[in-house]
């Protein structure tokens, strides 16, 4: 799931007259070099995508943690301090030929782009430049594509408080967390590892789990830092697929993004892979019973189960009510506190050992 990232060099004079300046900014954490920051992509021969960042002024990756409230808070806010690179052509190169795209306004990249062979399943690795207006190259990343097999379960999760703790529903809560502890320090609920790691292999071989795409209101800022959750904790490797990149002046509504575009990227992800069953994960902080609901209208036979968490007791009516109308319409629902419930839901409909 990391996204590698290289910068191409400026000329020796220019490296000459500004190296000051750049290691002072990777002292305080960052780069004011051209940066494409790519997140893994998912698909299979006839369609393929993977998105990613142009930026021009961008956080480096934290590769030391502390249990200081200062540091945290400081490394948090470095996360939403960047500058987009827009209009600039973005290519890459798979198999014999090149693809093509333009940063967006906000310097967002989505590549889409089909293989002329069959895929076998796993991850595959491709080279990506950003070339400026000249077409000369900027920078250069290598990203990388997920394929699964077409026989395999999909799991869509939401993350915030589906299996980590973030007490969305409060913003005082919300924010108190965030600011205060690193992606080392935050819990995932009790539990909810287990569930997981049993789903990601079933009904499949052990070294070839189940593909997982992990969709939330969190933006792209804090990628890194929901993929260095993932990988602590033994959560299942998967596709992170999160909202529009924010600058520090919006770090305070960062997870409050409009909820329609989250059934929009999960509508994508049911289009990419037309002939799997997929299963649904979510909480009743927010939207995810609702967004689940039409996501089951859309596709009323792709849909083998739907998981949500209870954690918003006074919602907790209501979203019985819309499980219920769901589960009328033939999908096995699971509105649980703790994850040995919904393990042993998962159990009893077949879905794991």
């Amino acid at each position: 799931m990391q996204t590698t990232t290289s910068i191409v060099p400026k000329k020796p004079e220019q490296k000459q007259k500004t190296g000051w300046i750049e290691k002072c900014w990777q002292w305080m954490g960052f780069t004011h070099q051209p940066t494409l920051k790519l997140y893994p992509g998912y698909g299979h021969a006839a369609h393929l995508v993977m998105y990613g960042h142009a930026l021009s002024f961008a956080p480096l990756a934290r590769n030391k943690y502390s249990t200081y409230f200062l540091v945290d808070l400081l490394a948090l806010i470095r996360l939403f301090i960047v500058k987009q690179i827009a209009g600039h052509k973005v290519r890459l190169q798979w198999e014999n030929n090149l693809f093509n795209t333009t940063t967006s306004s906000d310097g967002f990249i989505q590549l889409q782009w089909h293989s002329e062979e069959p895929m076998n399943f796993g991850w595959h690795s491709m080279p990506v430049e950003l070339l400026n207006t000249k077409e000369a190259v900027m920078a250069t990343a290598t990203g990388s594509v997920f394929i699964p097999h077409s026989t395999q379960f999909g799991f869509i999760s939401d993350i915030d408080d589906t299996f980590l703790i973030s007490h969305s529903a409060n913003f005082r809560k919300r924010l108190a967390v965030l600011f205060t502890r690193n992606a080392r320090t935050r819990k995932p609920f009790e539990g909810v590892v287990n569930h997981y790691q049993l789903l990601a292999q079933a009904h499949t071989k052990e070294n070839e789990p189940n593909p997982f795409f992990y969709v939330s209101s969190s933006e792209w800022n804090l990628f890194d830092y929901i993929t260095e959750f993932i990988q602590i904790n033994g959560l299942p490797q998967g596709i992170l697929i999160l909202s529009s990149i924010k600058k520090l002046s919006q770090l305070l509504r960062t997870g409050q993004n409009i909820h329609g575009s989250k059934f929009a990227r999960i509508v994508r992800i049911l289009e990419a892979f037309p002939k799997q069953q997929f299963i649904l994960l979510g909480d009743s902080s927010q939207q995810d019973p609702n967004i689940y609901t039409n996501i089951v209208e859309l596709f009323p036979e792709r849909i083998h189960a739907i998981y949500i968490r209870d954690i918003h007791k006074k919602k907790s009516r209501l979203v019985q009510h819309v499980l219920h109308a769901m589960e009328d319409k033939g999908v096995p629902c699971c509105f649980f506190t703790h994850s040995i419930e919904a393990i042993a839901h998962s159990k009893r409909i077949g879905l794991i050992k």
